[in-house]
């Protein structure tokens, strides 16, 4: 029958489904449709749309005016990925700062003799002071206000060091015994730790609280339990007096350090020498710390030198190398601190100096950030605030001096101020007004903190 469809089924089924799920067959080039039959157009072979004499003048300018639009949003979107990657916008990040600018806040007074440890609690509240006069300075970060004196040993002080919850400081001292000290009371534990054979140049508390290691002039490391006040493992460390110990920060570590040249890392459940560093000078180390992260250890010689340890790779390595200070008489110790705008986080290196000076260094440069002027004799002990950027630092002219950042409105109406502490804790103000205005809450995280 002319005209009629066909009956195939085949056909059929092309016709009703025109928009099938499955893949669009390629149109042969030999099959040609027959010159009267009405074109169809499977999805992926529809042509573009062309303007025809037949279309109506509503119809041009709609899209026309959809093409120019689309035009316009890509050529904004790529002004906009140029402009992101462009140097200006780079230039608009903060910049590294290359200086710090650390200015005297609070001077306390108090000391007979030369200070050789001064310790922020890990809350921050409190400075602890230890001093060549047997007694132990307890001063209020803020005010400058004494707390109290702790009286009991019966020779100078080197070392103190605070537990992790702020409440216990222990105390190590040339009368060859440990003391421990309750923070709010002021009052000495009745019993002392006895066991070294000579005067106490170090000691730390673990992470946990639950043991303390402590370093001496008779060679040995001790490791004590806390609450037995009994030695739980003496390590033969070295061949000369051990100037320094320290825990890394999940305590399975200890590190040594003394006058024969040597840092010794040991495994704090064996007592196993795990590592052994010593630089080609070989000179005495008077100071050991490990860095934050656990990572390193920062080492102070009677070289004018501090050298950061990595003892992680091969047998371990010296990796930098900060100089710039004056350390050929006295062991000098300090610390690590941040620097940076917000989000923008950078380590420094903090350490006293025979020539009265305290010294700030950036750790990966090993440029000097700042030289902190106004003690009148050698800085030997030098300390950073666990979470706000104050410094303070102590030495052989008997004062506790506090460094705070010129930094905002806070420290430009700052005074330096001058407090005097007499036996009974009470501290007098002598001129200048104390300011506190930084919030823990606003400084940014420590770069070595891992999560």
């Amino acid at each position: 029958m002319d005209g009629a469809p066909s009956t195939s089924p085949k056909r059929r089924r092309e016709k009703e489904d025109d928009y099938d799920d499955e893949r669009p067959r390629k149109r042969s080039a030999s099959r040609t449709p027959p010159p009267n039959a009405t074109p169809s157009y499977r999805m992926a072979e529809r042509p573009a749309r062309r303007y025809t004499r037949e279309d109506s003048e509503e119809e041009q300018r709609h899209y026309t005016e959809r093409r120019h639009s689309y035009s316009r949003s890509r050529s904004r979107s790529r002004s906009r990925s140029r402009s992101i990657s462009s140097p200006s916008s780079r230039r608009r990040q903060p910049q590294k700062p290359t200086s710090l600018h650390y200015a005297p806040t609070l001077i306390l007074h108090g000391h007979k003799k030369p200070i050789a440890c001064i310790k922020f609690s890990p809350d921050g509240h409190y400075i602890a002071s230890a001093s060549a006069d047997c007694t132990i300075k307890i001063w209020d970060t803020y005010t400058g206000t004494l707390e109290h004196t702790l009286e009991g040993h019966l020779a100078g002080i080197s070392t103190i060091s605070w537990s992790p919850d702020s409440k216990i400081l222990a105390s190590g001292s040339d009368d060859k015994s440990i003391r421990l000290w309750d923070t709010r009371t002021g009052l000495a534990h009745p019993t002392p730790f006895i066991g070294h054979h000579n005067y106490i140049y170090s000691i730390a508390f673990s992470p946990k609280g639950n043991m303390l290691v402590s370093g001496s002039y008779d060679e040995a490391v001790y490791l004590w339990d806390v609450r037995a006040a009994r030695v739980m493992r003496s390590l033969p460390a070295h061949s000369d007096p051990v100037s320094s110990v320290d825990f890394v920060r999940d305590g399975t570590l200890i590190v040594s350090c003394s006058h024969d040249g040597l840092i010794r890392v040991w495994d704090t459940a064996t007592g196993q020498c795990l590592r052994t560093l010593v630089h080609e000078d070989n000179a005495p180390v008077s100071a050991v710390l490990f860095s934050p992260n656990g990572k390193y250890v920062l080492a102070w010689t009677l070289d004018s030198c501090i050298r950061l340890w990595n003892y992680i790779d091969g047998k371990g390595k010296c990796v930098k190398t900060y100089q710039g200070h004056a350390n050929k008489k006295y062991s000098l110790s300090g610390a690590f601190g941040m620097y940076g705008h917000r989000g923008h986080d950078y380590a420094f290196v903090a350490s006293g100096s025979e020539d009265a000076e305290v010294v700030l260094w950036d750790v990966s440069s090993k440029n000097v950030l700042q030289r902190l002027q106004g003690h009148t004799d050698a800085v030997l002990t030098v300390d950073t605030h666990p979470s706000e950027k104050l410094i303070v630092s102590a030495g052989l002219d008997r004062t506790v001096r506090l460094w705070r950042p010129k930094e905002g409105k806070v420290v430009e109406e700052e005074e330096e101020m001058e407090v005097d502490g007499d036996r009974n804790g009470n501290g007098n103000v002598e001129h200048g007004e104390e300011t506190n205005g930084y919030d823990p809450d606003t400084l940014p995280p420590n770069p070595f903190t891992e999560a």
